[in-house]
């Protein structure tokens, strides 16, 4: 049985995530620009917003799901993704040698939840392995649609 509390945990890391890169201590906007300066276009305020609002409401829907395979399947895909975005505030940090807002909550929250959480469901049986594989693929995938889609986007604007 899965305690209450790992179906919270993406939906409450992210939270906190959100708070690092665009509150406190903030800038990651800025930071992404700087970094991506080929679709700097494309990085805007109401982008942001509806992407984190999306990322919130599935966590949410995650958490307050009825319990069950496809519940588990949900949680595995929403922390592969989670787990891109810290490897992508990693990767963004190192190769800039400056700060990404949210690299501290990837990092510390992002990658050690997904590993928990894939041990968990895997070894109680909640998600099957191919289960965890098509979650991964679906999760990491979000880095290159992502992508792809302010590439598209800094091309219009």
């Amino acid at each position: 049985m899965t305690p209450s509390w790992i179906w919270w945990a993406p939906f409450g890391a992210a939270v906190l995530h959100i708070t690092e890169e665009f509150f406190w201590p903030g800038g990651f906007a800025d930071w992404d620009r700087m970094y991506r300066p080929h679709i700097a276009k494309s990085i805007t305020k109401r982008l942001h917003i509806v992407i984190n609002a999306l990322l919130l409401l599935g966590t949410l829907a995650v958490a307050q799901s009825t319990r069950g395979p496809s519940a588990a399947a949900a949680w595995l895909t929403f922390a592969a993704l989670l787990f891109g975005n810290a490897i992508f505030h990693l990767v963004g940090t190192i190769k800039t040698k400056r700060y990404s807002p949210g690299v501290a909550t990837g990092l510390l929250l992002y990658v050690p939840m997904a590993v928990f959480g894939f041990v968990h469901f895997l070894g109680t049986k909640e998600a099957s392995r191919g289960t965890a594989v098509v979650a991964v693929v679906l999760g990491m995938s979000y880095q290159f649609w992502g992508t792809m889609m302010h590439k598209a986007r800094a091309r219009t604007a």
